[in-house]
């Protein structure tokens, strides 16, 4: 990789729908354009028990990690950490066929995700989503598969957050929230940068970047894991590492972009 995968998410806002706060009738009939999510969802899996068990599709190095092995229809996701991982999961659901949306995420750009394969036809990125971004994402959840909340560090209420959930669940989408704190979600899942290969004392050329990633859902024990962001083929992609050690040169992250 010519550059840190974390600083490029800062780039890239090409696709952004307009940084005037969008109105919710405008929303609307956006999600009334996207072509029939929510009927292929409801031919798929017409029961309740069903919907909660078909996931999204994640990187595989992080699948190995999750308890369904993506991330599931119907749930809320409280994500905490670097955001080249969340580049990595609108990449996996868009290139599957998915329909995403980044909402209140201003430095969360697009090519990192479009290097992991993201297909932006299916990408949205609402940059200024006004004073509620709750209600703006509480509308992308009719008609999306995974809507990526920033909170801008606001605790929501638990009695807004169980309306909202509720909500995820009938619509048998997928709520990322990030930055800000949400009660009872159906899984956490928090990174930090544990490493880097290719830099030398001052210079060098960044090759891979590798996270520790901790995942914790409501039931059962905790599962932790360290994935790599490294340059294959022509792309970037996460790979699973069995210890930090084995593909990390430097672990002294002052300075890394989280």
């Amino acid at each position: 990789m010519g550059a840190d995968a974390e600083s490029r998410t800062g780039a890239g806002q090409d696709r952004t729908v307009p940084s005037a706060a969008p109105t919710l009738d405008e929303l609307r009939r956006r999600m009334a354009a996207i072509p029939g999510r929510g009927e292929v969802v409801a031919e798929r899996i017409p029961l309740a028990a069903e919907l909660r068990r078909e996931s999204l599709a994640v990187p595989p190095a992080l699948a190995e990690l999750l308890p369904d092995g993506g991330l599931v229809r119907g749930s809320v996701v409280a994500y905490n950490g670097a955001s080249s991982l969340l580049a990595g999961l609108l990449a996996s659901v868009t290139e599957s066929g998915g329909h995403a949306v980044v909402v209140g995420v201003p430095r969360l750009g697009l090519l990192a995700a479009v290097e992991m394969g993201a297909q932006l036809q299916r990408l949205a990125v609402v940059t200024d989503p006004g004073p509620d971004p709750l209600e703006v994402a509480a509308v992308l959840l009719d008609g999306l598969d995974l809507v990526v909340l920033g909170l801008g560090g606001v605790a929501v209420p638990p009695a807004r957050a169980r309306v909202i959930a509720a909500r995820t669940r009938n619509k048998g989408a997928t709520l990322v929230v990030t930055n800000g704190g949400w009660a009872n979600p159906s899984l956490r899942l928090d990174t930090r940068v544990a490493g880097y290969v290719g830099l030398g004392t001052g210079r060098g050329r960044l090759r891979s970047v590798c996270l520790e990633v901790d995942v914790r859902g409501k039931a059962g024990p905790s599962r932790r894991g360290h994935i790599a962001l490294r340059s294959s083929a022509g792309r970037v992609e996460w790979v699973s590492l069995e210890t930090p050690a084995s593909a990390v040169e430097t672990t002294d992250t002052r300075g890394a972009a989280s």
